[in-house]
């Protein structure tokens, strides 16, 4: 019963939260939708940060397709052998969790140091920051350390078929018990975090920016110059 929960309930719940959610903030709080740019607070530590997260997520998004929604035997069929697979996920994957993780303690230290920063930070700021530690911190370490020094867990025979038969509504639960129970946590703490976005500004994540990464940046001034 307990496996059914984690694996089968919980998923749903979370992701039937995150739905309702948005559809509820996009009809009713469509103003708050956005999230509001600080660099006119703080600059330096905003340029280094941020660049370094919103690249890093892409990246491990991408990643997280290839190894969670393709299935295995595609990679094998184009003659991409395991090892291949692995020497790629861990060091594509790797500098991508890194780059989450550095630009998220930038930012988050930022948050506290930068006191006008930290004066307009809501609740739900700090949650979101500190959770997308953890979730990416978890990732970072599996992939660099665990999967190097302990196991090279293949969570495409697993995890892979496990998350694709959520979509079809044919959760197979049994096959996350032989899961290790960092990679459990890991996949908790996100979905949890998925329940969430509603409430915190990741909900601009689903604007689908496709423009951000070549756009320019947003430029502030101070008013008195314009009056010498």
């Amino acid at each position: 019963m307990k496996d059914i929960f984690l694996w089968v309930i919980f998923p749903y719940i979370t992701v039937t939260i995150m739905i309702f959610g948005l559809l509820y903030r996009f009809a009713y709080r469509q103003l708050t939708w956005a999230a509001p740019s600080t660099e006119f607070f703080e600059k330096k530590w905003l340029r280094i940060g941020s660049p370094l997260f919103h690249w890093g997520i892409v990246f491990a998004f991408i990643g997280h397709i290839m190894g969670m929604v393709i299935p295995q035997g595609f990679y094998l069929s184009l003659g991409i052998t395991d090892e291949l697979y692995h020497f790629g996920a861990i060091y594509g994957g790797g500098i991508a969790g890194l780059m989450v993780v550095v630009g998220l303690i930038i930012l988050f230290i930022r948050k506290i140091v930068i006191d006008p920063v930290r004066i307009h930070a809501t609740f739900a700021d700090f949650f979101t920051l500190i959770a997308l530690i953890i979730v990416a911190g978890m990732g970072a370490y599996m992939t660099l350390v665990y999967n190097t020094t302990v196991s090279e867990y293949e969570y495409r025979t697993t995890i892979g078929p496990w998350f694709r038969s959520l979509f079809i509504f044919q959760p197979k639960y049994e096959l996350m018990a032989s899961v290790p129970t960092l990679f459990k946590v890991h996949i908790l703490a996100a979905f949890a975090l998925f329940a969430s976005v509603p409430f915190t500004r990741l909900v601009h994540f689903y604007s689908i920016p496709v423009n951000y990464p070549s756009r320019a940046p947003q430029q502030y001034r101070a008013r008195a110059q314009y009056h010498k």
